[in-house]
């Protein structure tokens, strides 16, 4: 009982004052060292969980449902200006910057509902993944995934679907016919 007490109490503070700035849904849940940060915002739908080690270092918006393993990130893909001359990379502009106006500024992630991100998986950002779909522990994402596709890979590859049509049509008319 006390230490259900101490979880809420965490997930209170994250969602109340660290993350305060992003749109979080119910039922929130990560683990240790999870990191968020976005230049714009961050959108996490209702039953969200992610591991420990995780981060997300770019705009999102992530559905209903979604399970993410430990150490998975969602990344951007312009976090810093390589092609400034003069500059090392290191020294270039960042996204973080105030004054930030190279490519990426209005580059996010989409994850619709019902996803499962496996173990130490990297997302970019301006990928969506579909409805239902797996990701494979370890995969790195940089293409859309169709909905209920099982990826995995590097870059990420469809493995199979997981469900058929007809199960896809009995799987959403169960979860989402009390939505509607």
């Amino acid at each position: 009982m006390l230490i259900r007490l101490i979880k809420n109490i965490r997930i209170q503070y994250l969602k109340k004052i660290k993350y305060r700035s992003f749109n979080i849904g119910s039922n929130f849940h990560v683990g240790k060292n999870v990191f968020l940060w976005a230049k714009n915002n961050i959108k996490i739908g209702d039953n969200f969980y992610m591991g420990r080690n995780s981060q997300i270092e770019c705009d999102v918006v992530i559905g209903d449902n979604v399970i993410c393993g430990n150490n998975v990130a969602f990344v951007g893909k312009y976090d810093h200006n390589f092609k400034e001359i003069g500059k090392s990379i290191r020294l270039s502009s960042q996204i973080r910057d105030t004054n930030y106006n190279w490519k990426g500024l209005d580059s996010s992630i989409i994850v619709e509902d019902d996803v499962w991100i496996g173990y130490g998986s990297i997302i970019m950002s301006e990928v969506k993944i579909g409805r239902g779909s797996i990701i494979a522990a370890g995969s790195i994402v940089t293409k859309d995934i169709e909905p209920y596709s099982i990826v995995g890979g590097n870059p990420a590859k469809k493995i199979a679907m997981r469900f058929n049509e007809i199960e896809i049509k009995k799987h959403e008319l169960k979860l989402y016919s009390n939505k509607y």
